[in-house]
């Protein structure tokens, strides 16, 4: 398995901390409102992720926080006149519902911020302790002056940062990049600590919570948007190293943005799109299809046209499954055997950094090979069965799933009937039979 490094910008051999395990942390979302499809890409691609560790013999240890405490969520309470809690719950089973929608695994673990305050202080407490954190009237920053490699995820250069940062600069800080770790504050949702009554800062959060879960250690992915690299992951590693003398993780993968018709995806240009509604209008199957027609690490362009070719696609994929299906059923076809070839030629693609581009190709020529087997009046069923099998697979490491039928004996006698129906030009009839196999979802 080869995998980009965001933290070397190269591609790199993936080598697990433990052999044939792998633990994955992805950056979950701030639940003040749905999801829209740019947040949806990553729970798609890191899932398409696991689905291949897994595939190929790694036990997945899958870790998706969820950011419970923020300012959006308290200025949405109050908007709304309920608890940070009640917004939270409310977003967090929205977006397990979307999880669900779009096929995905659920995490093994899904820690919420507010579950590991006592955790959170006494981190913050440790860095001050080490000299890498400071109090100024409440408020703690982290001291980035005490680390020589700051910037080196996002490939910044520290002078050209503090330039930008002086625009904004908060007198109480030593340095102006310095960043909050916790937050003195007596409006919304709080908690006492011995610098005062507040909150954390963001990116304390999952440096945390990943520590708490994997017992101080390094993991090896850590996952995210691009736009996550900096600050917020950035920001993840310097405290990492301050308090744990290590980076958090040995790979740091990141997805490319999506544009919607050739547009960054904006609430002021109004073209916002949620998951649940495009979910919900295009099904599951497209949109996952849609997400991984283009590399993770590359921007992603979501328009009509996509969706229209998409649906084809999967159209495509579902008619030659189903007419697979049935002529196993037909023939007693028992084995499960794959066809290694198609397989092998799939998981290079796969394991070269998720290239999900160039294993879909790999599907397309299945789909284009069963059809022309099928179209065989001497039908080799042994070819046509290890082809199905292995699209089967094939599919499922992309999550995506064929509804197909369990055909019964009295299914097949009325598919039986219905041909021959059609050999005796009983149109009538043979559209009636037709018409109950549709129903049946056999045709």
């Amino acid at each position: 398995m080869k995998i980009f490094n965001s933290m070397t910008n190269k591609k790199e051999e993936f080598v697990s901390i433990k052999p044939n395990e792998v633990t994955i942390y992805i950056c979950g979302p701030t639940v003040y409102n749905y999801i829209h499809i740019g947040n949806a890409r990553p729970m798609v691609v890191f899932d398409t992720l696991r689905r291949v560790f897994e595939y190929i013999g790694y036990k997945v240890t899958f870790i998706s926080n969820y950011t419970d405490v923020d300012d959006k969520i308290i200025n949405a309470a109050k908007q709304l006149g309920v608890s940070e809690l009640e917004v939270a719950n409310k977003f967090i089973k929205a977006y397990e519902d979307d999880r669900r929608n779009l096929n995905t695994i659920m995490p093994d673990y899904r820690p919420r911020v507010t579950e590991y305050m006592d955790e959170i202080i006494a981190f913050i407490g440790k860095l001050i302790e080490k000299g890498f954190a400071y109090e100024v009237d409440g408020d703690v920053y982290f001291r980035i002056n005490k680390l020589e490699k700051y910037g080196r995820l996002s490939n910044l250069n520290i002078d050209d940062l503090q330039v930008g940062a002086r625009i904004e600069e908060n007198k109480a800080k030593e340095n102006a990049l310095d960043f909050t770790l916790w937050k003195r504050t007596d409006d919304g949702i709080n908690w006492d600590s011995p610098f005062s009554k507040g909150r954390p800062g963001w990116h304390t959060e999952c440096v945390v919570m990943i520590a708490s879960i994997n017992h101080d250690q390094m993991i090896d992915i850590h996952g995210g948007g691009m736009d996550l690299k900096f600050p917020h992951h950035e920001n993840e590693i310097a405290q990492a190293e301050g308090c744990f003398h290590h980076a958090i993780a040995n790979y740091w993968m990141h997805n490319g943005f999506i544009n919607v018709d050739d547009e960054k995806m904006s609430k002021s240009l109004g073209n916002v799109k949620w998951a649940k509604d495009v979910v919900a209008q295009i099904g599951a199957n497209v949109f996952r299809l849609a997400m991984l027609s283009t590399h993770y690490r590359a921007p992603l362009n979501f328009s009509e046209d996509l969706i229209t070719s998409t649906t084809n696609e999967i159209d495509k994929i579902t008619r030659v499954l189903k007419q697979a299906h049935l002529q196993l059923a037909l023939t007693n076809y028992q084995s499960r055997t794959l066809n290694e070839e198609v397989m092998k030629e799939y998981l290079v693609a796969m394991e070269d950094d998720l290239n999900t581009s160039n294993a879909i190709k790999v599907i397309f020529e299945v789909v284009k090979s069963l059809n022309q087997k099928l179209r065989l009046k001497d039908q080799d069923i042994n070819i046509i069965g290890r082809n199905y099998y292995a699209l089967l697979d094939m599919l499922h490491m992309l999550g995506i799933y064929i509804e197909l039928p369990d055909i019964t004996d009295a299914d097949l006698a009325l598919y039986h009937e219905w041909l021959k129906a059609k050999e005796l030009k009983d149109f009538n009839k043979a559209d009636e039979l037709r018409n109950k196999l549709e129903m049946l979802n056999i045709l």
